[in-house]
Order: structure tokens, then C-alpha cells, then sequence
């Protein structure tokens, strides 16, 4: 039984799915705003009001060149998940008080899981929410899509990039069809925004959601982008002083969106740079924990697959590989869910079984992986592998790892 390689200096965290460290450069971007520059942007009376509101306009500006929008139609939000909901709550109860007859709201059985709920909740309001499912390869064919649309529909949501799998859906030919059939276009693109190109505008995308904890940015800030032409009209959540255009009230946090600025225009500066080296120090663990695990499975489209993610299905289960890797942090599945101890639905919506779920990893490889840490993964993944089977039947993965 072969060893677990020494322990680094501190952990090795490859969990940048979950969330990401805060950029350095962020970080020094924002502390001013916490002590110096601590006007409150709505505050228009006054210079440090206004400037306040200069950074959180500039910041507004970032975020849009980032995504391929206006500025005007970026909206500040909490993150995310508040995102999501205000676009799908917010579009179907402003269509219905405007008597739109149409209550359909068709979405994917993969989708996160605050965008399963925030449909879910929609049908004791009398929508009808529809749940498509995906192929093995996680994707969602366009024309089971065509045929969901056959029935009049108010809104269709599809994330971009998988919070488990990393899968890429073909959001530009999503929205295409579902703009053919006159409805309108969700996507979450919280894990793509920073990791792949985005052109939300000439995607006739409608309505979209991002969250600064995903891009090296701070916690506790997002954004919502709204398509001004033609104009999409949602219901803001709650009520307030009707900052955001009234769709989102409550004194903006300029430190906050000073972040999540800075966090996207450093993304639009080294997104490709950052792809290059993050897709190669995958592919190296892959193809390393292959040659040591022969019985590996990568779930998921290879293909079609942001450059940092690997979701990986070992012999062993996950929970028992693991406990031999305290200083190695990779998850079971989103961390969104991971109050319920439970098979990821992602997986088993790809055909994996409850066993087979039990026994996958992901790994989510970012801005700050060094290749020593790919290293000691690679060493750390395989040797636990090889104390799990106890009897050897996998073979020395370790010896098979160091002439790989």
C-alpha cells in the first residue's frame, strides 16, 4: 500500500467552483471604500456621495464590458441566487399583472438548485413549471427544448456552465429557439462569467445572473443583467427607496461592487491567459489520475467543459477518500446543497446511479492553482485510492502515477 505523499504547508484547494479566493488586487481595490471612502453612493447632495456613486457607476461599466452589455442594464444584487429569483419570480409576476395568459416556465433538471426552487415555488402561484432533462453528456438537446416550447411559454432558464459538471451549454442557440417561440431567456452565468466569452447582447439573451464569489471577487455581491431593447420588465422581490431602477431597493455596499468591478475587469484582461495555463494543469491531473486509476470516469462532456473542471468518478467512495485527504480540498458536489446529505441530482439526472454518485469528486482548478498542487493531488488522489482498496486489486496507482 503505497504512502500519501508529505502534507503541503497549508491545504491545497482545488474547490474553485464553490467560490474563489479574493484577488489580491481586489482586495486593495475595495479597503478604501471601507474606511476613507465610506460615502453612501445614494447621496447625491454631497462630494463623497458622489463619489461613491463615480465607483459604483464605474464598477457597473466593468461588469457590463465583461459580460457584453450596457452598463444601464446591469443591476446590483446580493449574488446569484437573489439574482435568479428576481429574474424568474420577477418576469412571470410582472407578465401576469400585465394579463399575459401564458404560464409555462421551462427549465433543466440540471439547473442550480436555487433556479429548481425559484421555479418550483412558481406553481402555487398558478405557473406550470417544467422540468427538462439532459443528455448523458449533461447537455440539453435543442429539440427537446423545441418541443417543450410547443406549448405557449413565458420563460425559459438555462445556465450556462454547470456548478458540478463544468458542462457548457450552447446558450446562443438556446436562446435562439426559445426567442423564436417568443419567450423570454434566463441564464445563469455564474460559472462562466471569467472562465469563457461572453456576448450576452448578441446572444439575444434577456434576463442574467452573476455572482462575484466565482470570479475572485468578494462575497455577498452579484448582478443581474435586464435587456433594455427590446425592454424586459420584471416585478422587483421586495419593496424599498427603489434604487436600481426600482428593481432592486436597499443602499448599495460600494466596497462590494468595487469588487466585483475590479474582479471583472481583471477577468477581461487575462481570461484567456488564465484558460491557457488552468486547461493544461487539468488535463495534466487527468491525465495522470487516469494512468494511476485505470477505472476513472469523467462525467460530463469532455468537449464542452469550462477549462478548470473535472467531476470524476473513482472506484472508491468519495466519503472514504476523503478522510485520507485532510489537506486536499475538493468537494462531493455543489456547496450550494451540501446541508443534505444526499446523491448529487446533477449526476443522477446524467444517468449515474446512487453508488456511482457516492463515489465522484469534483475538482475545480483556478486563477491561483499553482502546478504543485496539481501535483500533490495527482500523488494524494491516487495513494488514497490505493489505501481505499486495501487489497490491491487496482494495482500500485502510485508507481503507475510516477511513469505517467
Amino acid at each position: 500500500m503505497s504512502a500519501l505523499p508529505p502534507r503541503p504547508n497549508r491545504p491545497v484547494y482545488l474547490d474553485n467552483q464553490a467560490t474563489t479566493r479574493c484577488d489580491p488586487r481586489v482586495l486593495a481595490a475595495m479597503l478604501p471604500w471601507f474606511s476613507e471612502e465610506y460615502g453612501n453612493p445614494h447621496s447625491a447632495e454631497h462630494v463623497m456621495g458622489q463619489t461613491a456613486e463615480t465607483a459604483v457607476e464605474a464598477a457597473r461599466a466593468e461588469v457590463a464590458a465583461l459580460v457584453g452589455a450596457d452598463a444601464k442594464e446591469i443591476v446590483f444584487t446580493s449574488g446569484a441566487t437573489e439574482s435568479n429569483n428576481i429574474a424568474i419570480k420577477g418576469a412571470a409576476r410582472h407578465a401576469r399583472t400585465m394579463g399575459d395568459q401564458r404560464r409555462r416556465v421551462i427549465t433543466v433538471a440540471t439547473e442550480h438548485k436555487c433556479v429548481l426552487e425559484a421555479v418550483a415555488d412558481l406553481a402555487a402561484e398558478g405557473f406550470e413549471p417544467v422540468f427538462l432533462p439532459v443528455q448523458p453528456d449533461g447537455l440539453l438537446d435543442p429539440d427537446a427544448l423545441r418541443n417543450a416550447l410547443t406549448e405557449p411559454t413565458l420563460l425559459v432558464s438555462v445556465m450556462a456552465v454547470n456548478n458540478e459538471t463544468g458542462v457548457v451549454q450552447d446558450i446562443p442557440a438556446l436562446a435562439a429557439i426559445t426567442k423564436q417561440a417568443g419567450a423570454l431567456f434566463h441564464t445563469d452565468i455564474a460559472q462562466a462569467v471569467g472562465k469563457i466569452p461572453l456576448d450576452l447582447t448578441g446572444w439575444r439573451v434577456d434576463l442574467a445572473s452573476i455572482s462575484g464569489h466565482k470570479i475572485y471577487g468578494p462575497k455577498g455581491v452579484g448582478a443581474l443583467f435586464v435587456r433594455r431593447r427590446p425592454r424586459v420588465r420584471i416585478a422587483p422581490l421586495f419593496s424599498g427607496g427603489g434604487q436600481e431602477r426600482g428593481l432592486r431597493s436597499g443602499t448599495l455596499p460600494t466596497p462590494l461592487i468595487v469588487g466585483l468591478g475590479e474582479a471583472c475587469r481583471l477577468a477581461g484582461l487575462e481570461l484567456t491567459e488564465d484558460a491557457t495555463r488552468i486547461r493544461g494543469m487539468r488535463d495534466t491531473l487527468f491525465a495522470r489520475l487516469r494512468a494511476a486509476i485505470p477505472d476513472l470516469r469523467l462525467n460530463g462532456s469532455e468537449a464542452a467543459r469550462i477549462p478548470g473542471n473535472l467531476n470524476l468518478t473513482f472506484p472508491t467512495p468519495a466519503a472514504r477518500l476523503l478522510e485520507r485527504l485532510p489537506e486536499l480540498c475538493v468537494s462531493t458536489g455543489s456547496a450550494c446543497s451540501s446541508a443534505a446529505i444526499e446523491p448529487s441530482y446533477v449526476l443522477r439526472a446524467l444517468g449515474l446511479d446512487v453508488e456511482a454518485a457516492s463515489r465522484t469528486l469534483r475538482i475545480g482548478i483556478g486563477r491561483f492553482t499553482s502546478p504543485a498542487d496539481i501535483d500533490y493531488a495527482a500523488a494524494a488522489l491516487a495513494a488514497a485510492q490505493d489505501a481505499a482498496t486495501q487489497d490491491g486489486a487496482a494495482g500500485p496507482a502510485t508507481e503507475r502515477l510516477a511513469e505517467a
